[in-house]
């Protein structure tokens, strides 16, 4: 804190500080007098002008007539002479001027000049910090806004890593159930055919059996020619009773028509299905003779 307290200045060296002021003062005065005087006396310009003298007479001669004195040359004009340049009057002389009064340097000036250095400095140092601040400031939000922008990439990421995760499952729920539907549509087409496949069966082993029991009860004509075939329409009841027969198709032998429709009559009742649902009102039955 010693080095901060302003120090006082030595009295003789103010006092040679006035001294040179004062000398340096007067030899520029001195050095303006001169000079205007100089400028003011300036050595007058010379004017010349040529004279010219007329010129001499002739010595008269002694003659019988005297002649005529010759006319004077005349004279040539003189230049007009130069006139000399208007000297001014020499202005007054100005008067001297007053010495400046030097004024004793103030002992409390380099305390003042201190402490507005100081003052400076603070004000230097307090821009400083708070320039760090500001800094520090801009700095401190760069970072957040770079952690927020960091935040929603990486929850941009997660939802999307999310959308295509549910994106993966329905495609594989839908391709899974497209397949289930697939597999169960190909077992109910397997259990349809092989429902019509048993109720082909059913319905021609149901056939056979009723054309095994009239053929038992046809008497075929002597001398039957071929294997002709003939076809029935045979109406009948649930209970297997024939209501009717008709003959769709003649085997071209009458006799053998003839034949199968009283064997079928005969026949009365038909065997009854193993299925309930197997039955029909109306039979078409195929007869010939070798089969």
């Amino acid at each position: 804190m010693a080095r901060d307290r302003p120090r006082k200045p030595a009295r003789i060296s103010g006092q040679w500080l006035a001294l040179a002021l004062a000398v340096a003062v007067h030899a520029v005065f001195i050095a303006v007098l001169v000079f205007s005087l100089r400028w003011q006396n300036r050595a007058p310009t010379p004017v010349m002008a040529e004279l010219y003298a007329p010129p001499p007479k002739a010595p008269v001669a002694e003659q019988p007539a005297p002649a005529p004195p010759a006319p004077p040359p005349k004279p040539e004009p003189r230049p007009e002479p130069v006139p000399e340049p208007r000297r001014e009057p020499p202005s007054p002389k100005a008067p001297p001027k007053p010495e400046p009064r030097i004024e004793k340097p103030d002992p409390r000036a380099a305390d003042i000049a201190q402490k507005a250095k100081a003052e400076e400095e603070r004000k230097k140092r307090e821009q400083a910090l708070k320039a760090k601040e500001e800094r520090e400031k801009k700095e401190r939000e760069k970072k957040e806004a770079e952690k927020r922008e960091a935040a929603a990439k990486k929850q941009e990421d997660e939802r999307r890593l999310v959308e295509s995760r549910e994106r993966q499952k329905r495609e594989s729920d839908a391709l899974k159930a497209q397949a289930e539907r697939e597999q169960a549509a190909r077992a109910a087409q397997q259990r349809v055919e092989a429902e019509a496949a048993a109720r082909a069966r059913a319905e021609a082993d149901y056939i056979r059996r009723i054309q095994t029991k009239v053929k038992g009860n046809v008497v075929l004509p002597p001398d039957m020619p071929g294997n002709p075939e003939a076809i029935f329409d045979v109406v009948q009841l649930p209970t297997g009773e024939i209501i009717d027969t008709i003959l769709r198709k003649s085997s071209g032998v009458r006799a053998y028509d003839d034949a199968v429709q009283r064997a079928i009559v005969k026949s009365s009742p038909l065997p009854r299905p193993d299925r309930p649902d197997l039955f029909q009102r109306t039979l078409t039955l195929k007869f010939r003779p070798q089969d």
